[in-house]
């Protein structure tokens, strides 16, 4: 298996955005969904396809070119479920990128930098000012683990009671920005 060939990129969009109001993935950046931001961030990586776990009715694009872009719908709101759904889709590779929906400027080149880390790893994950952010590298032999997590929690925990995840160490903290609320997305068009 090529080493792109071997990773798949999972972009979580299954949420409630309850703190938002409103349906926050379909709020315009840049000319743009929210969503699609993150999207593009998957596709940078060094990944073979990337799936979205979408909720019913969320539009996530017509994508074409390589890496294909392809949805998982789950009624779920729950993060366990969210990954859980990706973790199936993306069975038989080598591990997923987790990519938040709600993540716009998670920097492009980050997920490579993780892929060139991991090693032996069960996790790689970027790291800014001591707080992990995202893309979560996961290797396929945290899979089982991840099938075991329940309700609106993902594998933070899992990953913070291992010795065996790597950092990168990084300056941006783009990779800790999520967008929870419309001020958060006031602040983020304004700079």
């Amino acid at each position: 298996m090529s080493e792109i060939a071997a990773y798949v990129a999972v972009v979580l969009a299954a949420g409630r955005a309850s703190r938002f109001g409103s349906d926050k993935l379909a709020a315009p950046l840049d000319g743009a969904p929210l969503l699609f931001h993150a999207i593009r961030a998957a596709r940078a990586a060094p990944v073979s396809r990337v799936i979205v776990v979408a909720r019913p009715g969320l539009e996530i694009g017509d994508w074409p070119g390589e890496p294909a872009v392809e949805a998982v719908r789950i009624a779920s709101t729950e993060l366990s479920q969210s990954l859980k759904a990706g973790i199936r889709a993306a069975a038989g590779t080598r591990g997923v990128f987790i990519f938040l929906g709600d993540m716009p400027q998670v920097p492009h080149g980050e997920a490579a930098r993780l892929a060139a880390r991991i090693g032996d790893a069960a996790a790689a994950l970027p790291r800014h000012e001591g707080r992990p952010g995202h893309p979560a590298l996961l290797s396929a032999r945290l899979f089982p683990e991840i099938t075991a997590l329940t309700g609106d929690e993902g594998a933070g925990r899992l990953l913070r009671t291992r010795e065996d995840v790597v950092f990168d160490e990084v300056s941006d903290p783009a990779i800790l920005l999520d967008i929870d609320c419309p001020e958060d997305l006031a602040r983020l068009q304004k700079s």
